[in-house]
Order: C-alpha cells, then sequence, then structure tokens
C-alpha cells in the first residue's frame, strides 16, 4: 500500500493505492476507484474489504478520502456533497491517467453505500469509467428527502431551517455538525430506533467492528441543502451506458438500497447490466460479513476481469 495526495479544486484529495501481489511497475494495469459510504473514510469498507480483495485479484486499486472528510482537504469539514463526491471520483481518475502503471483504458470504479450510488452517477458523464460496481448503493439524495417528509411544505421547511443555519454561520455562530447515528446500539434503541439499517450502521460504526478515527459519521448541517435537490440516477436511461454491476441484500432497511438497486438496474440504458440480490442478507453485511462480502466477490472480481 502507498499513500498518496494529489490537486482537486483547491486542495487535496488523500488516497491510499493498493496494488496487486506481484506488481511490477514496469507493466500496466486496470485500476479501480474504490469509494467510501457517507460518514465513512478509506480505512474502512472501501478499503480494508473491496480495495483489498480487488488488489488481490489483480487490479491496482485507488481508495480515497471524500474532500472535507478523513485526511483529504477542504474547509470547512464534514461537508456531505453529492456534486463534491462525484468530482472526487474525477479527480481520481486524473491521477490514475497520470500513472505509468495504469491501462489508462481500463479504469473502472466501486462504491459502496452512497458511494454505490456516487460512482454510477459519475459514469454518467465520466467516459474514462468503464466498468462501474454499486455495492448496496443508496440514492443519497432520495434518502435526505425522505428524511424530509418525502414532498411539499416538509422539504421546504426543511431548506428553510438549513438556510437559517448557514447565514448564522456564515455572521459567526459556530458550525452545527450532526451525527447520522447514536451513540450505541443500545442507545439507539432507547431512542426508539427498531430499524435495521441505522442499528447495524452503529454496530459498525461505534464499535471495534468497524470504528475508525476518520469514519465519523457525521455532517455538517448548514450545507445539506444540496443533498436534498440532487438524484443520483438522474438521466441514467440516457447516459449511463458502460456495464454496470449492482449488488444490493434482500432484508429491507430504512436507507433503502433494495429499492435503489432496482431502479437503477431497471433505468439504466447499459446494454450490459447484472443485478445480484443476496438472499437473507442486510445493508451492512455487505459491508464486511465474510459470507456476504464473499458471495458478492464472486460476481465482482469476474465482472471487472471481464470488462477492464
Amino acid at each position: 500500500m502507498q499513500a498518496v495526495q494529489y490537486k482537486n479544486l483547491a486542495w487535496e484529495s488523500a488516497a491510499n493505492i493498493l496494488f496487486p501481489n506481484d506488481f511490477d511497475r514496469s507493466k500496466k494495469y486496470p485500476a479501480i476507484v474504490s469509494v467510501h459510504p457517507i460518514g465513512s473514510c478509506k480505512e474502512q469498507t472501501s478499503g480494508n474489504v473491496y480495495g483489498q480483495a480487488l488488489a488481490e485479484a489483480g487490479f491496482v486499486v485507488l481508495v480515497l478520502d471524500a474532500s472535507f472528510q478523513g485526511e483529504s482537504g477542504g474547509e470547512p469539514r464534514f461537508i456531505e456533497n453529492p456534486y463534491h463526491r462525484v468530482e472526487d471520483i474525477r479527480y481520481a481518475v486524473d491521477y490514475l491517467v497520470t500513472q505509468e502503471f495504469v491501462d489508462e483504458n481500463r479504469i473502472g470504479a466501486l462504491g459502496v453505500c452512497g458511494g454505490g450510488a456516487y460512482v454510477l452517477n459519475a459514469a454518467l458523464t465520466e467516459r474514462r469509467l468503464k466498468a462501474i460496481t454499486s455495492i448496496t448503493g443508496v440514492n443519497f439524495g432520495r434518502m435526505m428527502r425522505e428524511g424530509y417528509g418525502g414532498t411539499g411544505l416538509a422539504l421546504i421547511d426543511g431548506l428553510e431551517t438549513i438556510a437559517q443555519q448557514r447565514s448564522a454561520e456564515a455572521r459567526g455562530a459556530a458550525h452545527l455538525v450532526n451525527d447520522f447515528l447514536p451513540a450505541s446500539v443500545e442507545a439507539g434503541k432507547q431512542a426508539g430506533i427498531t430499524d435495521i439499517d441505522p442499528l447495524e450502521a452503529t454496530d459498525y460504526y461505534k464499535t471495534s467492528r468497524g470504528q475508525q478515527p476518520n469514519g465519523a459519521t457525521r455532517a455538517l448541517f448548514s450545507r445539506m441543502s444540496v443533498a436534498l435537490g440532487w438524484d443520483a440516477f438522474h438521466l441514467s436511461e440516457i447516459l449511463l451506458t458502460q456495464p454496470i454491476l449492482v449488488v444490493i441484500g434482500d432484508k429491507l432497511g430504512a436507507f433503502g438500497a433494495y429499492r435503489d438497486g432496482y431502479e437503477i438496474f431497471n433505468r439504466a440504458a447499459s446494454k450490459q447490466k447484472e443485478l445480484l440480490v443476496l438472499e437473507n442478507t442486510s445493508h451492512y453485511e455487505l459491508y464486511d460479513q465474510p459470507e456476504s462480502v464473499a458471495k458478492a466477490l464472486e460476481k465482482v472480481i469476474p465482472f471487472f476481469k471481464q470488462h477492464l
């Protein structure tokens, strides 16, 4: 593994490059950009699970931290802006095409959770990406809108509240940073949370199972309005033509990966597209649980080997 930094808009992106075991710098390799979930970081599932497996399968893998998060630059911290997240992927490709050991005609992308929808969205207009895999991908815009009541006045009220907070911060008020998750699974249950997704998320991010210093699961509230107006799948029936693999579990949770998976599979213009639905599998089992991850990788690795 090699830690690297490269230019983004007006700051540096931080990433790890994972190499095949028999890596030879004089050769050219297919490469994959691996994109972490919302509130996550490169040291979690996108890196230590899927990134590592893809490197062992013979790919050069660039696992990045999102701008404003992890070890990447950008101020203020903890911004979760879908447009920036998609641009992060483009800058990662910019970096890869400058590396002599990367075959620029064989670059793909994999993303987990929100990262899965981000890589699909990037592929709409980023033709340097030749194949895309979404692991339990979630359309963050859709999830945010539903969290604010879905449509109508509730959304407008939410936007008004965000606008007021941004104005307050512009005048010098402290930044309001929201934690997506409770402090523990037990605290979540005591607060009345019963849905499988937030409880399993808490088990992953707030315990030794997946906890990492930069996996903050936090977001700056005053910058959330952008997500409310964003749709990961807009124009996918016209512009998304690359081969795609969509992996989801059939245990339904509030974050909506199951329905998002079916939606993008049905809407994508791709002539070569696959949908893998794993039985008795939840969203967060696809992050790191050996049996679920192994079933996903049985499809993911051959898919990238075929299309890159």
